[in-house]
């Protein structure tokens, strides 16, 4: 497949039907890379540092990658797939993420804040500077800062969310619930997670 016709297939198909292609025409998975890299980069960023980004975000593509053939062609949009891969691999840098959040806390500098502007970032970075903020990440359990971090900056629906992390939506409510609570008792009446939440419903 050429650069050109790659271009045309990613401006009129789903992400199913891009991996899809991907089984037969391996480099067409690039597509789906070019879709999505930048928020998962922006997501990994902000929960573990600059410096584990890159490799992190590369370790989530070639797995998605090798995974391709067991993708539940169901789902039209593969961002909740990638989300759950990135999300798994955060697993294993809990103790950097903490690291991160601390860090932040101390210092209320925001890794991300200034390379990237986004609606998802004007909705989440001015809190997610907050030093306290900060220190209520730190503090969570990571199934409820997984959670809450899917839909507060990766931008999932609450379904979407639940399909990252292979748990019933119900798993997602209640632990946005606890998560939330334990902000707003951080940082007062103030839910700074709250992005999207009429959408929600």
């Amino acid at each position: 497949m050429t650069i050109q016709s790659r271009a045309s297939v990613a401006a009129g198909v789903v992400d199913a039907e891009v991996i899809q292609l991907s089984r037969h025409e391996p480099q067409a998975f690039e597509i789906l890379f070019r879709r999505h890299a930048g928020h998962i980069q922006r997501y990994v960023v902000r929960r573990l540092g600059a410096d584990a980004a890159d490799d992190l975000v590369a370790e989530t593509f070639l797995r998605a990658f090798r995974q391709r053939d067991r993708y539940d062609m169901t789902r039209a949009d593969a961002r909740p797939w990638l989300y759950g891969i990135a999300t798994n691999l955060i697993g294993s840098h809990r103790r950097a993420e903490t690291r991160q959040y601390r860090a932040l806390a101390r210092t209320g500098i925001d890794p991300v804040s200034e390379p990237f502007t986004d609606r998802v970032d004007a909705a989440v970075s001015a809190s997610a500077a907050n030093k306290k903020l900060a220190a209520a990440l730190a503090g969570l359990p990571a199934a409820h800062r997984d959670t809450l971090l899917l839909v507060a900056w990766g931008d999932l629906s609450y379904e979407e969310a639940a399909a990252a992390l292979g748990v019933p939506v119900g798993t997602v409510r209640s632990r946005l619930s606890r998560a939330r609570s334990k902000l707003r008792r951080t940082l007062g009446d103030a839910d700074p997670s709250a992005t999207n939440e009429g959408n929600q419903e």
